[in-house]
């Protein structure tokens, strides 16, 4: 405890001298999954929260991100990552899209320096999480 803690205890500023504890209401199923993890990791509830907090954070942010980032596509780009994200090469994008290689090779060149990747794969990788599978009905 810091001197300035030890302070506001002995003045009845702080009502206990230990560490500050937050509270948050949770519904029934989180607090159930929070023991549940609790239990698994071997850790105190209130040491897995902030740890939680800050990886769900992560994610949310990193996800608006993601969306944003594929918000600035055009169309046809947008057309060519979800293939590519489906598997399909050059040759097969631009045959199901009708137009050329070469231009389905610039629309995912500007795909790729839009989320700032470099290879089909880290595209891939990057979006495994999304559902093109719309793309794959089209045509």
């Amino acid at each position: 405890m810091s001197i300035w803690d030890r302070l506001l205890y002995l003045i009845g500023l702080r009502p206990t001298p230990g560490p500050r504890t937050y509270h948050f209401d949770a519904s029934e199923s989180l607090q159930v999954t929070l023991s549940t993890l609790s239990s698994d990791e071997g850790r105190p509830e209130h040491d897995l929260i902030p740890d939680i907090l800050v990886a769900g954070l992560t994610q949310y942010t990193a996800n608006e991100r993601l969306w944003n980032t594929w918000e600035s596509l055009s169309q046809r780009e947008k057309d060519v990552t979800a293939l590519v994200c489906l598997g399909y090469t050059n040759r097969e994008i631009g045959a199901r899209l009708h137009i050329s290689r070469e231009t389905v090779k610039d629309r995912l060149e500007t795909a790729f320096r839009k989320f700032k990747v470099h290879k089909r794969n880290d595209l891939r990788v990057l979006m495994s999480h999304w559902d093109f599978s719309e793309w794959d009905r089209q045509q």
